[in-house]
């Protein structure tokens, strides 16, 4: 039975909450975060790769130790030290690091101080303020705490899978079944087809000239943990990971119908059907229809033509003004991965990467790109080796030597400067003015106020080294929320400013959401999509950004990095 890259990262992760949780050594715990995103970023299966004999200890971060865990997981299933981990855990504190507002830290400082040990024992402390008297929360976390709390009660049962992350289910499956010659085409439809940052289960279209083998293909999958139901042309499966499958068979002739039916989203359908109805048509499932007569539904254009629309691609379908804007001949032309032109955030060895300025800068270079932009840490982060200025003047002058070197692409001398409390940079503008540009992003004093927040994030922009804010909201989808800050405000002070905000592609971020890319948009103000690679194979995180870009509605003229270097120059330049 496969193991996905993700179950063996995911254990990882659980480690280090538990050893954090148990106030451990901080570069352990570090070790295992590594290896879990060295997991995450892998684009073969970690599982395959202990089946052909490969050195795991040669991965970037993982040495001989954790490269027999790894083979322990994927031999085993599990992995005894984890197990043993949790015996000295209650499950109750662990089932705390489920909600946004905690982490390892403050899970230990609640359970030591106020001896809390569930989700119930939390509520009430909130509620009782004790939690703002402890150092360090404040009224605001412990408001943020009751919200989160209510957040996991309602939707107890309910698991959403990051897109990334249902891919590693979605794509082996598909390619499982299309092995079959009696299926013709197969297409994942639902939200996953939408390209949403969360999915909850998979949708299978096929059409197939026999539908009896393909539904005995699809209950035999070795990941099925249960069928839940089997008919000749609709199935359904739960899988060992909880994600449920449903495989619906639809005549050739439906196809697009189908498509579009099952791809939703549910608003956008009823808003088409809508106007279907004032055509006296009627659309479904199975078809465009006229009273009795079947008049489309083979494919999705031809559905969008009778509703009197243009194809409106997949991303777009929210009912977030598409159907207005098709109507109107007024649907952007969606950036694609083919525009981007090169990536404008990235780590090295210097800080928190796996590979070197070279290594990375030819791997740009394979993937077509023109530029490629270094931005190790800035001193603040110490737990990622932050450069200071000396240091960073050191990896300028390498940079430059490299550029005389390496043909083909140009590398940027950058830094991921973090922006302090008070608003100031961590550098000095002296180190600053030797950079091509300078990305700010905030790692520290998450809990401020919005007010306290934007106005430090507009603080920092008045620094006229100031490019591209970096993962504006610092979000980690399903595991942390978006500190507070008015994204609003923060975008018109960089348009008025001439700075920029990122689409961080990192399939955890995606920070920007896709209502800020359309708000951007709209503003005028353009987004960079960059991957904050920390490694050669995190580069190709670049099509998750450009999926959250097309959802935000941009276009290659909405994204900066689509622009030669010496475009993107002139737009960086200030005043």
């Amino acid at each position: 039975m496969a193991v996905h890259n993700r179950d063996v990262a995911e254990i990882f992760n659980e480690i280090a909450d538990l050893l954090d949780i148990e106030g451990k050594n901080q570069f352990r715990i570090r070790s295992y975060r590594n290896a879990a995103r060295t997991l995450s970023d892998l684009s073969g299966n970690v599982s395959e790769m202990v089946d052909r004999g490969e050195d795991l200890s040669e991965l970037p971060g993982i040495g001989e130790d954790l490269a027999a865990k790894i083979r322990e997981i994927v031999e085993t299933g599990s992995l005894e030290q984890l197990e043993k981990l949790r015996k000295r855990t209650s499950p109750q504190l662990r089932d705390l690091m489920s909600i946004g507002s905690l982490g390892p830290k403050r899970v230990k400082q609640l359970h030591e101080e106020l001896g809390i040990e569930s989700a119930e024992n939390l509520e009430e402390a909130a509620r009782a303020g004790r939690i703002r008297e402890i150092k360090g929360f404040g009224e605001k976390i412990e408001q943020s705490i009751l919200r989160d709390v209510g957040k996991v009660k309602e939707g107890a049962g309910e698991r959403r899978f990051r897109w990334s992350e249902m891919e590693e289910y979605a794509e082996p499956l598909v390619g499982y079944l299309g092995e079959l010659e009696e299926i013709d085409r197969i297409t994942v439809a639902g939200s996953y087809r939408r390209r949403k940052e969360t999915v909850g289960d998979l949708d299978i279209l096929v059409t197939c000239s026999h539908s009896a083998p393909v539904m005995e293909r699809f209950t035999s999958y070795e990941e099925v943990e249960q069928v839940l139901s089997e008919g000749d042309t609709r199935s359904s499966i739960s899988l060992r990971s909880g994600i449920q499958v449903d495989l619906q068979v639809v005549a050739a002739k439906s196809y697009g119908a189908a498509m579009h039916y099952f791809t939703g989203s549910k608003a956008h359908n009823v808003a088409v059907r809508k106007i279907g109805r004032k055509k006296k048509l009627k659309i479904n499932e199975y078809g465009v229809f006229k009273g009795k007569k079947r008049v489309a539904g083979a494919t999705e254009e031809e559905v969008f033509e009778q509703a009197g629309l243009p194809y409106i691609e997949p991303e777009l379908r929210e009912n977030r003004g598409e159907i207005e804007a098709a109507a109107e001949g007024k649907l952007p032309k969606l950036v694609s991965l083919e525009d981007i032109r090169g990536d404008l955030q990235m780590h090295t060895t210097a800080s928190d990467g796996k590979f070197s300025i070279r290594e990375m800068a030819e791997a740009a270079r394979d993937r077509g790109y023109d530029y490629l932009a270094v931005t190790d840490h800035s001193k603040r982060v110490t737990m990622a080796k932050g450069l200071d200025a000396e240091r960073l003047g050191r990896q300028v002058e390498e940079i430059r030597q490299l550029n005389e070197k390496i043909r083909g692409i140009r590398i940027l001398a950058s830094c991921e400067v973090d922006i302090l409390e008070d608003g100031s940079l961590d550098l000095e503008d002296s180190i600053l003015d030797e950079l091509d540009l300078v990305i700010c992003s905030v790692h520290y004093n998450t809990n401020l106020s919005e007010k306290e927040q934007t106005e430090r994030i507009i603080r920092a922009m008045d620094n006229p080294h100031f490019n591209i804010l970096a993962h504006p909201t610092g979000r980690l989808i399903g595991s942390r929320e978006a500190y507070a800050v008015d994204l609003e405000r923060v975008m018109r002070a960089a348009v008025e400013r001439g700075c920029f905000l990122e689409i961080n592609a990192d399939p955890e971020r995606l920070d920007l959401s896709d209502v800020h890319c359309k708000m951007a948009k709209e503003m005028g103000l353009k987004i960079p999509i960059s991957t904050d690679a920390h490694s050669t194979s995190g580069l190709d995180h670049m099509r998750f950004g450009v999926a959250q870009a097309r959802r935000g509605w941009l276009s290659a003229e909405d994204v900066l990095n689509t622009r030669s270097w010496g475009e993107l120059k002139k737009l960086l330049k200030r005043g």
